[in-house]
């Protein structure tokens, strides 16, 4: 019993750790560029969050326009949390890296949140668009390839 305990509380406490090293944030462990992830659900679009009104969560710390948006995703964080660590949706299903996004090129389908890479005249929510259905599967492997990769002990 007091080595399951032991255990879950070792894993308990690197999941943030593994969180923090591999998601895409500032130095400050600022997630989506201080920009409020509710907003995108809500509003759908892109709104800068307000760093007095703020939650670390697994060691991710976000941003939020308004209380109510904090108290949102205080209820529910997975439901507003980008997918693929805040990675560009596209390069994680192109070829499985981690490349920096623009947190006003988004897309939500089907409850999750997917950013995207959109500077020197490549927007590749345009080029994610084109071939959705097979980019998205890519990216969901890649992903979970690399999430076993880093929870695996060294």
């Amino acid at each position: 019993m007091v080595a399951l305990f032991l255990l879950f509380s070792v894993s308990a406490v690197a999941q943030p750790e593994v969180r923090r090293a591999h998601y895409n944030l500032s130095k400050s462990s600022l997630a989506i560029s201080g920009y409020d992830p509710v907003a995108y659900f809500s509003q759908n679009k892109a709104v800068e969050g307000r760093k007095d009104i703020s939650v670390v969560h697994e060691g991710l710390l976000y941003h939020f326009a308004t209380e109510a948006n904090r108290v949102a995703f205080r209820s529910a964080p997975s439901k507003y949390e980008p997918q693929y660590g805040g990675w560009c949706a596209y390069a994680m299903g192109a070829k499985g890296e981690q490349v920096d996004v623009d947190p006003e090129t988004f897309k939500v389908v089907n409850g999750k949140l997917f950013l995207f890479y959109n500077r020197f005249f490549n927007n590749t929510l345009k080029s994610w668009n084109k071939n959705e259905q097979h980019l998205h599967a890519n990216a969901d492997a890649n992903w979970d390839k690399l999430l076993r990769q880093w929870s695996r002990p060294r």
